[in-house]
């Protein structure tokens, strides 16, 4: 009998450093106060807990889970970190009668806000019994400028169906010291933030100070970007939303650009630092020519330049399909001096309409080269409509986890952590941590090779 199995030798040694999370034992003194009490989920009907149900402090996830067993040659170590699995502990740190949760989203809309605020409500009320549960308005101002809103399961029931968020949102308000006063001054102890890289570096701020004072206070963050440019997690929430309704802006680009002689769709999407949505969006439409990103500079003019590769494309096909992500090409777009200094609200320099300027330089180019052809420019930008969607099923049901996740971190008493997938497992990431990572587009792996493989576009190296 054949045994077609083949027997692997032990690759290498791997060093595993784990990742220590914040939690509230690490500041706070008072026995009284660090009193653990059972979990109500033991005792919650719509749970049979099992032997494996809680997870406890060897509960890890490794990463990264890649390596080359040709390195077991050279009697190589690797090292991996590990980080403190996401879920339900069966010690929590908190009496669910005396918590009383914020909730807050800062930024820029995205799909799957309020699935978020909904699940961070319904799972504190129905999984733990909490009853104080308060959204704040308007992004982080709303902690000093305005009256907390009181949540319960029954008024966000039917949020999850909803764009946008229903507690608003806002750029810029962050005043440390006034927040966490506000924090302090309604007797929050546990407060969850939603919101990208500027919202993240804020809730650093606020954690460190709340540990400063001392304050009995779990902060735990949920990463929201719709650009997906969040480092060490898998994805951000609302990513795959934004990519199926990219699809459509493309597609319908694609029908513009091929009805017309000489015609060219152009589409504009999100990212400002990082080229995920365009990427990923090209990859799954297959009607794109060109993809434009931040990660990958390009120029206009000459031999292997933009106009050159769209000549060569309207000969053969008569028509071209090109997407450009929101932060590609601000290197190359003239800008007044006023222009080079301007910030946001949050302190973000403010991007040029790469999507307008290349339009304009497109029918520059065609109306000095081609005179007298027809030409047409189709340019679509659906970045607000994109924004606004409601989630789907994919998105909707990470939300869900994430918010879960979350919740079970703060109540086993873990704090200044961020909930999110790791090679497919939920772990808790220290904020400091994901606050300083980027995950951007390399350009140098095999998915940006498919992108080249399916477009045939240049890679816009000089030579």
């Amino acid at each position: 009998m054949n045994n077609n199995n083949q027997h692997i030798e032990p690759a290498m040694s791997i060093n595993v450093k784990l990742v220590s999370v914040p939690h509230l034992t690490n500041y706070i003194n008072n026995p009284d106060q660090l009193q653990t009490r059972t979990t109500p989920l033991e005792h919650n009907p719509l749970y049979r807990p099992s032997d494996t149900f809680y997870l406890t402090q060897s509960d890890v996830i490794l990463r990264p889970t890649l390596y080359d067993l040709s390195l077991r040659n050279n009697n190589s170590s690797s090292s991996s970190s590990a980080y403190h699995r996401a879920g339900p502990r069966k010690e929590i740190y908190y009496e669910p009668q005396k918590v009383r949760a914020a909730i807050v989203t800062c930024g820029g809309l995205c799909p799957g806000l309020n699935t978020v605020i909904r699940e961070l409500v319904v799972a504190l009320w129905e999984q733990y019994g909490v009853r104080d549960i308060f959204g704040i308005k308007a992004g982080y101002r709303g902690f000093y400028s305005t009256e907390p809103v009181r949540l319960d399961a029954k008024m966000v029931h039917n949020w999850h169906k909803r764009g946008g968020t229903v507690l608003e949102t806002s750029r810029g308000g962050f005043d440390l010291h006034k927040i966490v006063d506000a924090i302090q001054n309604h007797g929050f102890n546990q407060v969850y933030i939603v919101g990208g890289d500027g919202t993240l570096r804020g809730a650093v701020k606020i954690f460190n100070e709340i540990q400063r004072r001392k304050l009995y206070v779990g902060v735990a963050a949920i990463p929201k970007t719709v650009d997906n440019d969040v480092g060490i997690i898998d994805r951000s929430f609302g990513f795959q939303t934004a990519v199926e309704k990219a699809q459509q802006a493309i597609s319908a680009a694609h029908v513009e650009a091929e009805s017309a002689p000489n015609g060219i769709g152009l589409v504009k999407l999100m990212g400002r630092s990082t080229g995920h949505i365009a990427l990923s969006a090209t990859l799954s439409s297959r009607d794109v020519d060109c993809c434009l990103i931040p990660e990958n500079e390009f120029y206009l003019e000459g031999k292997g330049g933009l106009f050159d590769f769209l000549d060569d494309r309207l000969k053969q096909k008569g028509h071209a399909v090109v997407v450009v992500a929101e932060g590609a090409g601000q290197n190359i777009i003239p800008r007044t001096d006023a222009q080079k200094e301007e910030k946001d609200e949050s302190g973000n320099p403010v991007f040029l309409d790469v999507g307008v300027w290349l339009k304009s330089e497109l029918k520059r180019w065609w109306d000095r080269d081609h005179k007298g052809e027809l030409f047409t420019v189709k340019y679509i930008d659906p970045t607000y409509m994109i924004r606004a969607v409601t989630p789907n099923a994919t998105d909707n049901l990470y939300c869900t986890l994430l918010a879960h996740s979350a919740i079970h971190g703060i109540m086993a008493g873990y704090t200044g952590f961020v909930a999110g997938p790791i090679n497919g497992n939920y772990a808790y990431i220290p904020m400091d941590e994901i606050s300083e990572t980027k995950n951007q587009v390399n350009t140098s792996d095999h998915n940006w090779a498919w992108v080249r493989s399916v477009t045939a576009q240049p890679d816009f190296q000089r030579t």
